[in-house]
């Protein structure tokens, strides 16, 4: 019989996690719920649960000396309405295009990247933050970064008996603005076609530091290296979208499916990085 436990400290949970594990793959930890009862619906639950939203640690935004941590069972309504400075807007932006407000006030942040889609609206803008996932199991504490810690569709590499605590955003060096954008058939309530985040860190009108990430356009979200490179160096204003190349996106790698074409994806994504970079260069007001 499928069993439900709510712990209400770390340790507890991951004491019941490796217990489960030992003769199992343990059971389905629980957070949000706004992808695992979808995905069950018409039929009994028969797995085991573990849900992980009675446990306060888990929870909430805390600004540290190296940046700032995400807890795991963070809402997007949580980080939508958060006072964070604007290498956070992407972030934010994006929260408040997951799903309706509902889904906003229950799902979380660490279920996003734990389902791992390919059209998950989080995972561009932490790629772009350089954020990193906190895992904890009884084997100890790890930190990976975001773009090793999802490794396919609906794939990671959290092993039986661990479970994410916490995103970690380091500090940017220098003045950092951000912006996410998003490509669906409406604008709101719908998977997404393309999405791209751009993370930018300036010293006077000059960039400093560039992040370019694009999701729903391969089985993970890519940044994208050689346009970082491209971008560095140059005055932030809105002729910087010209360094756009179609080249710059030759590693992603595009599906045909019922919502776009392959090569609409890929062209879409090209227009999104541009609109991107064009409105942080008007942003600064140059």
């Amino acid at each position: 019989m499928a069993s439900y436990v709510r712990p209400t400290s770390l340790d507890e949970a991951l004491d019941h996690l490796s217990a489960a594990s030992i003769n199992a793959a343990g059971p389905v930890i629980l957070a949000g719920g706004t992808d695992f009862y979808p995905a069950r619906v018409g039929r009994a639950l028969d797995e085991d649960v573990l849900d992980v939203t009675g446990i306060p640690d888990l929870r909430g935004i805390r600004e540290t000396e190296d940046g700032w941590r995400l807890g795991a069972t963070t809402t997007w309504s949580e980080i939508a309405h958060a006072d964070l400075p604007p290498v956070f807007d992407a972030l934010r932006r994006a929260a408040r295009l997951i799903g309706g407000v509902q889904i906003q006030n229950a799902g979380t942040l660490a279920g996003n990247l734990c389902n791992a889609s390919p059209a998950a609206d989080s995972v561009p803008p932490l790629l772009a933050m350089r954020a990193k996932v906190e895992i904890h199991g009884r084997a100890g504490r790890r930190e990976l970064p975001l773009g090793e810690f999802i490794t396919g569709n609906r794939r990671t590499v959290l092993k039986p008996g661990e479970l994410v605590a916490a995103v970690l955003v380091p500090r940017p060096k220098k003045d950092a603005q951000s912006v996410f954008l998003k490509l669906g058939a409406r604008e709101y309530l719908v998977i997404s076609i393309a999405m791209v985040a751009v993370v930018l860190e300036t010293e006077g009108n000059v960039v400093s530091a560039a992040s370019v990430a694009v999701g729903a356009c391969s089985a993970v979200a890519q940044r994208l290296p050689y346009l970082e490179s491209e971008l560095i160096g140059r005055r932030l204003n809105a002729a910087l979208a010209n360094r756009v190349k179609p080249e710059h996106f030759d590693m992603l790698a595009p599906i045909d499916d019922i919502r776009a074409s392959a090569a609409y994806r890929r062209e879409a994504a090209i227009v999104l990085v541009r609109r991107a970079l064009t409105a942080l260069g008007k942003q600064k007001g140059n």
